[in-house]
């Protein structure tokens, strides 16, 4: 299993909306990643900063498999779901794979 951490950093300046990242955004993705082996997306909103900066979510995004999680990301039809940021965020995503092992 490999898994893509989106995190979004920001302060209080930043703008996010929760409710379109929930009932938009997340379901958006996973339509769009589905056929490359999303398996399913964690949404967490974590309440501790550090020197100002905090993060402001954080999406655990699970594959079933590492190449999957490439193709996706490559794949043409991933350029609506980075298109679709600005329609929530002001905040720049931040981009991890983990590959998990059992």
């Amino acid at each position: 299993m490999s898994v893509l951490l989106v995190t979004y950093v920001g302060d209080g300046a930043s703008s996010f909306d929760r409710n379109y990242y929930d009932n938009n955004h997340i379901p958006f993705v996973a339509k769009t990643w589905a056929p490359f082996g999303l398996d399913r997306t964690d949404v967490y909103y974590p309440e501790d900063s550090v020197d100002g900066q905090h993060v402001v979510a954080a999406a655990l995004c699970h594959f079933t498999d590492r190449a999957g999680l490439d193709r996706a990301l490559t794949a043409p039809e991933s350029g609506p779901v980075s298109e679709d940021v600005a329609n929530f965020t002001d905040l720049t995503p931040i981009m991890t794979v983990v590959s998990l092992t059992s």
